[in-house]
């Protein structure tokens, strides 16, 4: 399927649940971050991806920590250089971005951050750093940085 009916098809939620994978969701980010200045793509693909969620009967899926931050390494991923212009090439030059376990976030995230409520309902900054977790309402004093 070309790029403008993948979205069209994605955006009108036309494509089954079970036809939507990891790699999809790579595809599509990819497609409106070429497309859009990234604050505009990011607003469109989670606006999308809620919508397609809900229209499927599964909007808990739906996970902010975890759309942001791949769209904003997919971004980063892009405007490198040496970046490749399609998707095939993009692809085959960023196999970690595909990748499901381990996840690319893993790199970022504690491990108990991403299976935060607090992850799946705000974007979380990535706190990769021993003894930090994004779930805590508070900080305890030895991850306080003052």
């Amino acid at each position: 399927m070309n790029e403008r009916d993948f979205v069209g098809a994605f955006e009108a939620c036309t494509i089954a649940a079970g036809d939507f994978h990891h790699a999809d969701h790579v595809r599509l980010a990819w497609i409106y971050l070429r497309e859009h200045r990234l604050i505009e793509a990011i607003e469109r693909f989670t606006t999308s991806l809620q919508r397609f969620a809900c229209h499927h009967g599964v909007p808990g899926l739906y996970h902010e920590t975890i759309t942001w931050a791949y769209l904003l390494l997919i971004h980063e991923r892009m405007q490198r250089d040496a970046a490749p212009k399609d998707w095939d090439s993009f692809r085959r030059a960023n196999p970690d971005l595909f990748d499901r376990k381990p996840s690319l976030l893993e790199r970022y995230y504690a491990p108990g951050t991403l299976n935060s409520d607090l992850a799946r309902r705000i974007f979380v900054l990535p706190d990769a750093a021993p003894g930090v977790d994004a779930a805590r309402t508070t900080p305890s004093p030895r991850n306080c940085p003052i």
